[in-house]
């Protein structure tokens, strides 16, 4: 699925504008995006929760060419399905 086809959906679920249901949609990515980036977590029960997890730096290889690379430290987003999410999907 696709931002627009999203967005028509949750303006055909919510009786909402296709323009309103954009607002809600950007509202909510950057509003996860903004905890996320403090160090937060979002926790919406039943669906699921959104953190972050760090990775350590490490060495890699470069696949062409089979030299080493020094791979920096990093901070990767996470999401973890709650049990009404895994439920509704599995069956």
């Amino acid at each position: 699925m696709t931002k627009s086809e999203l967005v028509d959906k949750i303006a055909a679920k919510a009786a909402l504008t296709k323009a309103a249901a954009e607002k809600a949609l950007n509202a909510f990515t950057s509003s996860v995006t903004d905890a996320l980036k403090k160090g937060g977590k979002v926790t919406l029960v039943g669906f699921g929760t959104f953190s972050t997890t760090k990775r350590a730096a490490r060495k890699g290889r470069n696949p062409q060419t089979g030299k080493e690379i020094k791979i920096k430290a990093s901070t990767a987003p996470k999401f973890k399905a709650g049990k009404s999410l895994k439920d509704s999907v599995n069956k």
